[in-house]
């Protein structure tokens, strides 16, 4: 029998950006370099703590009541789990030996008991319109497939989720006149209908490669690939 393998939203992620990242990550270790977002890791933590004071009291969150939400933050045995980076909520299929999960910022529940599924964003731009960025960057849309594919663990999980999703996102203002030591935000609430259809296939295509002796090109658009390939041809000259 194949032995379980891991997944997450990640490795999911890599493979429909460059199936031969994706490879080398899960199956040789080699991830491309990255950098620790320490503000957005402090700005998640503190929004935590708040949605989390008022899950106690069962009661909406001020945005909430602001933008129409009906709903309160979800109050669950396992939901410091599900936020957890080394933990989050999983999925295991006996059927496809495979163990998929991850760590969600936060979940709201619905009156009518349905679960919205959150995420917290931080950034710093002086026109923030987060529809132009999700018509331009590529990033953007990842991060609605981010929560589609948050969706679908909590609807194998058995829970019933709402269609809609959040991108919770602060947007630091660094035009003010004084600091203070002080970093203020503007606070946008986007609303995204997702679609779950999609997910399942894509894991079962991400099993398959792995299991698989395939070893895949490059893609064109990887920018990671693109830049090894020119410094390669460099190095020769």
């Amino acid at each position: 029998m194949d032995t379980v393998i891991k997944l997450s939203r990640s490795t999911v992620e890599k493979y429909l950006n460059c199936p031969r990242c994706c490879v080398l990550d899960k199956k040789h270790k080699i991830k491309p370099p990255s950098l620790p977002f320490t503000l957005n890791i402090a700005v998640d933590n503190l929004v935590k703590n708040e949605f989390d004071y008022y899950r106690a009291i069962q009661e909406p969150h001020p945005l909430f009541i602001e933008n129409n939400i009906d709903a309160v933050p979800f109050q669950h045995k396992d939901i410091d789990i599900w936020r957890s980076n080394f933990k989050g909520i999983r999925y295991k299929s006996v059927e496809h030996n495979y163990d998929f999960g991850g760590a969600v910022d936060d979940v709201w529940q619905k009156q009518n008991g349905e679960l919205i599924v959150v995420d917290v964003k931080a950034t710093s731009r002086n026109n923030f319109d987060w529809f132009e960025t999700f018509n331009k960057y590529d990033y953007a849309k990842a991060y609605k497939r981010q929560l589609e594919m948050y969706q679908w663990l909590f609807r194998k999980n058995g829970f019933k989720v709402a269609n809609e999703a959040y991108l919770l996102y602060f947007n630091g203002k660094k035009n003010e006149k004084f600091f203070n030591n002080q970093l203020t935000f503007d606070v946008h609430i986007i609303k995204l209908d997702c679609s779950t259809s999609w997910v399942e296939e894509k894991v079962l295509q991400v099993l398959n490669l792995l299991r698989s002796d395939e070893f895949p090109p490059p893609s064109i658009n990887c920018e990671y690939c693109n830049y090894l390939k020119k410094r390669w041809q460099l190095s020769k000259v």
